[in-house]
Formats: structure tokens, C-alpha cells, sequence
């Protein structure tokens, strides 16, 4: 018994916390699509390739994640995504401000650590 609600809460927290991130990432997708793209920069390789890889940690990720397919390594992706968040675009902000970005990253750690549990496509056979 035990077994299953830890499987029924690492489906929990991948589904639950996935699809909260993509609250976050969808509005972005527009931005793809304007002239000039308007995103920061963060890291140093443009707007353009930033929005890029948000995306990916904000939409594509998160949406593996949800599946439960390739789980261990979308949830790289996503944890790095949020790491920058924390770290580089709200370094010097508050705690409160970066608070979200810390929290989104723990659980996507979890997630890279735990695995998906057995009710996710990459256990399936």
C-alpha cells in the first residue's frame, strides 16, 4: 500500500506542479511570434535563443513531464530553467520575488530524483 501513494504522489506533484509552469510558459509562445522578439537576455545568447530555451523549460518539458514520458531528463531542462530564474534574473530581488522560481525548481529536482512512479508512459510496457 505504501508503494502506491508514493507513486500516486510523485503523479501528484509532476502533473500538479507541470502544469502550473505552463501557466507560465504558454503566454510566452506569442512572443515567438512578434518583430522584434522582446524577451530578456539572461544568460548571454539573445532574446530570441532565450525565449527558446523557456520555452522549453516552461512549455515542452512541463508537457513530458504531465505524460510522465522521458521524465528524469525533461526535468532537467525545467529545473535549469527556474535556476535561472532564481539565480540570474531575480538575484537581486527579494526572497519573495524569487520565491516561486526556488520552489518550481525543488520540485523539479524531486522529480529528476524520484522519477516518474508507475503511473507515467515510461513505465508503461
Amino acid at each position: 500500500m505504501k508503494k502506491n501513494l508514493t507513486d500516486l504522489a510523485l503523479a501528484f506533484l509532476r502533473i500538479s506542479m507541470s502544469a502550473m509552469m505552463l501557466t507560465h510558459g504558454i503566454p510566452k509562445i506569442e512572443r515567438l511570434f512578434s518583430s522584434p522578439i522582446e524577451f530578456g537576455d539572461p544568460i548571454g545568447v539573445g532574446p530570441t535563443l532565450s525565449l527558446i530555451l523557456a520555452l522549453i523549460g516552461e512549455v515542452v518539458a512541463p508537457i513530458f513531464i504531465i505524460l510522465g514520458y522521458k521524465t528524469k531528463l525533461a526535468a532537467i531542462p525545467a529545473a535549469i530553467t527556474m535556476f535561472v530564474a532564481a539565480f540570474v534574473v531575480h538575484l537581486q530581488d527579494d526572497f519573495g520575488t524569487k520565491e516561486k522560481a526556488l520552489l518550481y525548481l525543488i520540485g523539479f529536482v524531486v522529480v529528476f530524483l524520484a522519477g516518474p512512479g508507475k503511473y507515467a508512459i515510461d513505465t508503461k510496457k
